[in-house]
């Protein structure tokens, strides 16, 4: 156990790295680490905290995972592994202890078809082990395209660093995600967001800011001193349970993405597109959507 600036990094040994999901998303879920030092405001991860063992405050955290080498990788062929349920697999520590790119080396030939949910561009690193994989699909979490309001947000490289490296993966012919997400009401601008991202991504996911636990008060305090005008929207929606925002913002982005010539669908279950075409906006909104499809075999989620 050590300390560095201020984060408790720890070694732990764990028994397996690859866990059974009832995610919709995956079969498998995959995380390489414990916490995240990102730290965003917003996670929704953070429950996770009273599973480790930990007093700190989540972000200021991390246990790197010590696993035996997997047995018999071939196992999980054709299965669906996500990579970063709870934690970002490329935290900046990654570049130190390579986790992520040992499990990556471990399944290499398996045949497991492998989703990433990322915020970093280290994942660069691992492009041409990440391309052995069939179907191998990778996100990057973009709510924002002002720097500002991403570093009051979390610690994770730069907005112009997650979109370089989501257009190199894509270039590289790995099917990419532009993940906008959390939707900040009145902050996110999600039509910007799409026409910078629309030629670096095969899928372009929107959902909403969904406050829960200890992130509620955190936000609500944010809103209330950065963007004041907002605090009765926010109050409505988080508050009040008012979903009309989101209803009239599903409406609005039908339009825009009809005007982009850009199918808008309400799940991905089943699409499949060629590499080449554009991408296709999927609106979770609603994410009682999401727990009704998943036993629809969806296999596109990152």
């Amino acid at each position: 156990m050590k300390k560095v600036n201020s984060l408790l990094i720890r070694e732990k040994e764990a028994k397996s790295i690859i866990s059974k999901s009832n995610l919709p998303v995956c079969e498998y879920a995959v995380n390489p680490y414990v916490g995240c030092t990102h730290g965003c405001r917003y996670c929704y991860a953070s429950f996770m905290k009273r599973f480790t063992g930990h007093t700190e405050a989540w972000g200021t955290f991390l246990d790197v995972k010590m696993w035996p080498e997997i047995k018999n990788p071939q196992k999980y062929a054709g299965r669906e592994l996500f990579i970063g349920s709870v934690t970002d697999p490329y935290v900046p520590q990654e570049e130190t202890y390579g986790r992520t790119r040992a499990l990556l080396e471990q399944l290499k030939g398996s045949g497991a078809k492998i989703s990433i949910a990322t915020k970093s561009d280290l994942i660069l690193r691992d492009l041409e082990l990440i391309k052995t994989f069939p179907e191998a699909r990778v996100s990057w979490s973009v709510n924002t395209l002002d720097e500002n309001f991403k570093d009051d947000m979390d610690h994770a490289v730069s907005i112009e660093r997650r979109l370089r490296a989501m257009k190199t993966f894509h270039q590289a012919g790995v099917r990419t995600t532009c993940f906008i997400s959390p939707i900040f009401p009145g902050i996110t601008d999600v039509k910007e967001i799409v026409d910078r991202a629309r030629d670096s991504c095969n899928l372009i996911w929107l959902e909403n800011l969904n406050l829960r636990g200890s992130c509620k008060a955190v936000i609500m305090a944010y809103i209330r001193k950065k963007y004041p005008r907002l605090l009765p929207l926010y109050q409505n929606i988080y508050d009040k349970r008012d979903r009309s925002y989101w209803e009239m913002l599903d409406e609005e982005l039908k339009d825009f993405a009809l005007q982009r010539e850009l199918d808008y669908v309400t799940n991905d279950d089943s699409i499949q597109r060629p590499f080449e075409a554009p991408p296709v906006i999927v609106n979770y909104f609603y994410h009682e959507q999401i727990r009704k499809s998943a036993g629809k075999g969806g296999h596109d989620h990152a």
